[in-house]
């Protein structure tokens, strides 16, 4: 199963450029941000939307599967059956942009707590996600213990596989790294979640769930929605460069994750589970 080559992670658009007294025409790229829908259907049934989620073209495949995986639509990958682009036959319908994820079993959508809407930011969900949560996703194992100097190492590493964002500088990453701080999966996306999904996407087609051995590196911050995707992967250290939500601290300790925020340079903080890094003495 592999996405079509026809949408691209980049746009070609023309750019002014001022600096100082300078004005110049030049050529620019800009990071692709396009809607995709999801649909998910068993034997015998018909297509149903699960969700919209605006993101950039690269790994739908993954972003799909890697949503029902997070958000508990699907139980196990050996329940997937088949990903495929539905292409519309209307000539101004834009190709590409939906996805139908066949199951083996049939589909139940009803009574779900909240419409699955994505945006390309964060912060759709809340206690009551949370309370649901803790039901359907049990805490997440004891996992790995991370030195410093891994730790302090994570951030660097992420920003140089960003190919797209050095094209662009409009992509955050998600990406798995191994205790030693080598690099098992990463991917971009214009939502940091959809990045996550797309890492989660992988893992199911890899069969490499639960991630009970990895760490996760994310650009920018750290939301709610964020653990709660990395907690039902089974990733039991979330790192980002950037600032977690309360919600995001108060699911983690519920759930057993280590949250790290502020990894820049040779620092960090650690807000839950500081017994998976080596603090030292």
């Amino acid at each position: 199963m592999h996405d079509s080559p026809a949408r691209r992670p980049t746009t070609p658009a023309r750019v002014t450029a001022l600096s100082g007294d300078r004005v110049l025409e030049r050529p620019d790229k800009l990071v692709t941000e396009e809607p995709m829908e999801i649909r998910v259907h068993g034997p015998g049934q018909e297509p149903e939307s699960l969700a919209v989620t605006m993101r950039t073209p690269g790994h739908d495949f993954e972003l799909a599967v890697g949503f029902c995986v997070s958000e508990g639509v699907l139980a196990s990958p050996d329940d997937l059956a088949t990903v495929a682009y539905c292409l519309g036959l209307e000539p101004a319908r834009q190709e590409y942009n939906v996805v139908t994820v066949r199951f083996r079993t049939p589909v139940d959508l009803a009574g779900r707590a909240r419409q699955f809407v994505a945006t390309a930011s964060c912060g759709l969900c809340g206690k009551a996600t949370l309370d649901q949560l803790e039901v359907s996703c049990p805490p997440v194992a004891d996992g790995p213990v991370l030195t410093r100097s891994t730790l302090y190492s994570l951030p660097e590493r992420l920003r140089a596989e960003q190919s797209v964002f050095d094209a662009t500088g409009g992509l955050h990453a998600a990406g798995c790294f191994g205790v030693d701080g080598s690099l098992t999966v990463l991917r971009e996306d214009v939502g940091r979640h959809n990045a996550v999904d797309k890492v989660i996407g992988w893992a199911a087609f890899e069969r490499r769930l639960p991630l009970s051995d990895q760490v996760l590196m994310v650009s920018g911050r750290v939301s709610f929605e964020i653990v709660q995707k990395a907690a039902v992967a089974g990733i039991p250290i979330v790192c980002a460069v950037s600032a977690p939500s309360s919600l995001a601290v108060e699911a983690a300790a519920r759930f057993g994750q280590t949250v790290v925020g502020f990894a820049r340079h040779d620092r960090a903080n650690v807000y839950t589970r500081p017994d998976r890094v080596e603090l030292g003495t």
